[in-house]
């Protein structure tokens, strides 16, 4: 038996991800959001209308699984059934005032370490487990540093006068981590702009974004050349940065062509491929903070580039099933939907390839550096 599953999840402004769990009608542990296929449904889809169903939550899915676990379906009759299902993550939005099975089960949100605890089958709480790890925290060491740094310096002058003329090291990671969360917002933008409504509104988001993204990278590239030490190589700082900001400079594009051609409805293709962005905006933000210690962070970064480039390629399916399909309908009728259709394909599927081009960049900084 083949079913699918949600797996709804929100990260916090300390990005640390929660993940929502409900519990079984019979049994009442906690499960993931689920169900069997649904005739009409895309699997992500049929994964999303079981989070609504059982859980009245509404938000962004992924078409592309974040894996499978697998479980004993009891039936009717007392057997047992090996079941397998795919899970979806969904970003999620909002929750439903009302829904089917409200009354008939339980709604929590959880911590990944507490969800992970929760459930009983072995995969789902690795998937849960490392969805996304704990953003890095400072140690003890590194908060004081600067407190000793200033105490000697105030008791050795000949230290101070040293220090001043040593050029910073810069706040690189911090431009970083600052620019994946733009990529983040820009991405969850554009999904809900590709929905079809607050259309100006999203836009105006994603314009406001990209803009905030220029500041970064403009800032970056300005202390690579003025800083004397860096983290790592100038040019792979410079490359870095230039990916992730050829990402929402592309997001920027497929706004600006939306309101060119005044586009209000928008075909389900395009928006699964807004809903691999979203994920990847996720993966690029979970990524980016693991550079500050390359080593001990060589395997998850090695993991999560591998999900960008898998993303890359579902996106490239989906991309040329949507310009198939978009032709078939236009063909003969209506050649300038077509073209138009076209040319924000073009625009999404440049995304997800620049996000690519992220991964290929962080995995060449674990090769040189871990």
């Amino acid at each position: 038996m083949r079913q699918i599953a949600a797996l709804p999840y929100r990260i916090g402004t300390d990005g640390r991800a929660e993940v929502l769990l409900i519990t079984s009608r019979e049994t009442r542990r906690w499960i993931v959001p689920k169900g069997n296929r649904m005739r009409g449904f895309a699997p992500h889809e049929a994964a999303a209308q079981e989070a609504y169903e059982e859980a009245g939550v509404r938000g962004i899915p992924c078409p592309t699984a974040l894996g499978s676990f697998a479980y004993g379906k009891r039936r009717r009759n007392g057997s047992v059934k090996q079941a397998t299902v795919d899970v979806f993550p969904l970003k999620f939005l909002f929750q439903a005032n009302d829904w089917p099975e409200r009354n008939e089960r339980q709604i929590r949100w959880f911590s990944l370490d507490e969800g992970a605890s929760a459930v009983d089958e072995p995969e789902l709480k690795t998937l849960i487990a490392t969805f996304r790890i704990p953003p890095p925290t400072p140690g003890v060491a590194q908060r004081m540093v600067p407190v000793v740094r200033s105490r000697l310096s105030e008791v050795i002058p000949m230290l101070r006068w040293f220090q001043a003329l040593m050029p910073s090291q810069g706040r690189f990671f911090e431009q970083f981590e600052s620019h994946s969360a733009l990529l983040v917002a820009g991405a969850e933008a554009l999904a809900l702009l590709l929905q079809g409504k607050d259309i100006p509104a999203h836009i105006k988001t994603i314009v406001d974004r990209e803009h905030d993204a220029d500041d970064i990278t403009r800032d970056v590239l300005q202390d690579v050349r003025r800083i004397f030490v860096t983290p790592f190589d100038r040019s792979a700082i410079t490359g870095l940065i230039g990916v992730m900001d050829d990402a929402i400079d592309q997001m920027n594009k497929t706004a600006k062509a939306i309101e060119l051609y005044e586009v209000t409805s928008f075909e389900t293709q395009m928006r699964d491929m807004s809903g691999i962005i979203v994920e990847a905006a996720r993966v690029t933000a979970e990524a980016i903070p693991l550079l500050r210690s390359l080593g001990p962070n060589s395997a998850r970064l090695h993991s999560l580039t591998e999900r960008l480039i898998q993303l890359e390629g579902h996106a490239d399916e989906i991309h040329d099933d949507g310009i198939k399909a978009l032709f078939k309908a236009s063909e003969g009728s209506d050649a300038l939907g077509f073209v138009v259709g076209r040319e924000i394909y073009s625009h999404l599927e440049r995304i997800v390839d620049r996000f690519e081009d992220v991964a290929n960049e962080i995995q060449g900084l674990v090769i040189d550096h871990a």
